[in-house]
């Protein structure tokens, strides 16, 4: 447990340190925002490759009941890709996280009417998913996300326990911890992808956890 509350401080203070880096001001949760994370011929790159690559999402210890928990629709980046390549890279280097740590890069789209309800992206500890197929890797730790665009109208990302509703804007980057300080996990994380109303809105989820990601998954 020392290790990761060691590397959940060092990220905090390696966000706090940046001047490109903004701190939303909450004592509930580590939430970063960086406005220029990524450049528009990147977003263009990549959310080319969402469209060519996507499929339904889905969902992990669903036990909601809710057919439109989560509607949109899922890419598994090509990490062979140099863009993706570069991005990857990116997220490891400003968060400072052993890349080994990290999940695939996943990128989703959202049509009018679509959203992801409110959800953490921690796994439950009493879930089956943590105890069976997350064996292995262990909870997760930091969450790093890229706005790909900005949508014509909607598709803001809202964390209720903090009051705080960010728009999306193409390019730039949230981060947070998905742990509190002492190591537990952090409710207070609970975020809504709200729902699209007019356009389309893209992003790019980076998810890191606890011990390294098996080689040959994802």
């Amino acid at each position: 447990m020392t290790s990761i509350l060691a590397t959940g401080e060092a990220t905090k203070a390696r966000l706090e340190s940046r001047p490109d880096v903004q701190k939303v001001p909450t004592p509930k949760l580590d939430l970063f925002r960086m406005r220029t994370f990524a450049s528009d011929e990147e977003c263009a790159a990549l959310i080319d490759m969402i469209e060519r690559r996507r499929r339904p999402s889905t969902l992990s210890d669903d036990t909601s009941g809710d057919a439109a928990f989560r509607t949109s629709e899922t890419c598994d980046m090509d990490e062979a890709d140099p863009v993706v390549a570069r991005i990857n890279l990116r997220f490891c280097e400003i968060l400072g996280i052993d890349a080994a740590l990290g999940e695939p890069l996943q990128g989703q789209r959202y049509l009018v009417g679509q959203e992801f309800k409110a959800h953490t992206d921690y796994f439950d500890p009493r879930g089956m998913d943590l105890k069976s197929t997350r064996s292995v890797m262990g909870q997760r730790t930091w969450t790093a996300m890229v706005y790909l665009n900005t949508p014509e109208a909607g598709g803001a990302t809202r964390f209720k326990a903090i009051g705080k509703t960010i728009q999306p804007v193409a390019g730039m980057m949230l981060a947070w911890n998905n742990r509190r300080a002492d190591g537990s996990v952090n409710p207070s994380t609970l975020h809504h992808a709200m729902k699209i109303r007019a356009g389309r809105k893209y992003v790019l989820t980076k998810w890191f956890c606890e011990r390294p990601w098996p080689s040959g998954r994802g």
